[in-house]
């Protein structure tokens, strides 16, 4: 039988105090890392989704490159001044992937010290960046994301756009290699161009304990209106995989740790290189 007219709206409402009466009530589920799958598919994946699709028209290749199941350690660069490359990642590869997979994201300190963001970290799945929580989630199956360049890479100059910075002291291929887990490169181009970062007041910066104080074209001029993105055209693409398995009894070696996170860098710039070549125009279709 045919839905009548305003069915669809009334399963709409249905569902929506269905979900008021859960959260009110403590009826859902979280992790121990305080994951609420739940509410990141009711309320930040839709808000997620408006700007990967429709403000940045973000386009997604390679896919197929992370696994179906099990773990895999995806690894991107970082840009934009400020993270929204990693929040966009994660909503696009829940999208875009066949068995819609959550990406747990490993946050800087900084992000944990901060009392909303915190909390919205937290339920979105992310977690402080140390080896034993990767290895954690790793070991439990999951899809565990992670931007080596941290604040050098999202703090970066406009002038030093796409060059990526030094990948630390490669914790995060000592996590993959101790659970033998496969790697996958992925490259992100567009995030640079969000709030392109003209200059950085380190004396301001140091007073308000931040990283860096960015001055963009429209910050701090044009006040929170300046913090509207830029609309600028995204690509996304995810790059083979690296296995681990064969490397295990290798994670404590310095050597094979800095070759490894090499070859990640390498492969994830010479990715960078190809979608920029693609797509001449910031802000073109």
């Amino acid at each position: 039988m045919p839905d009548r007219p305003g069915d669809h709206w009334d399963r709409k409402v249905a569902n929506g105090l269905a979900f008021l009466r859960r959260r009110l009530s403590g009826d859902y589920e979280v992790d121990e890392f305080g994951f609420d799958s739940e509410l990141t598919d009711a309320v930040f994946h839709p808000l997620l989704r408006l700007l990967y699709r429709d403000w940045f028209r973000t386009e997604v290749s390679g896919v197929e490159h992370v696994p179906v199941d099990g773990p895999a350690l995806v690894v991107g660069n970082h840009s934009g001044t400020v993270a929204l490359d990693a929040l966009i990642l994660s909503a696009a590869l829940h999208d875009k992937h066949p068995a819609h997979r959550y990406l747990r994201l490993l946050g800087a300190d900084l992000v944990f010290r901060m009392p909303v963001v915190s909390e919205i970290a937290r339920k979105t799945g992310g977690t402080v960046a140390c080896n034993p929580d990767a290895e954690r989630l790793l070991g439990g199956g999951d899809l565990v994301g992670v931007f080596p360049e941290g604040f050098k890479g999202i703090g970066k100059l406009y002038a030093d756009r796409y060059k990526l910075q030094r990948f630390g002291r490669g914790g995060f291929v000592s996590a993959a290699l101790r659970t033998g887990t496969p790697i996958v490169p992925v490259a992100i181009v567009g995030g640079e161009e969000i709030y392109p970062m003209l200059a950085d007041i380190k004396p301001l910066a140091r007073l308000l304990k931040l990283p860096y104080f960015p001055v963009t074209p429209t910050f701090p001029w044009l006040g929170p209106l300046g913090m509207v993105p830029l609309p600028s055209k995204w690509l996304i693409e995810f790059c083979p995989p690296i296995p681990t398995a064969h490397l295990t009894d290798s994670a404590d070696d310095p050597l094979v740790v800095f070759n490894l996170a090499d070859q990640v860098r390498e492969t994830i710039q010479q990715t960078l290189h190809t979608l920029l070549e693609r797509r001449p125009d910031p802000f073109g279709p």
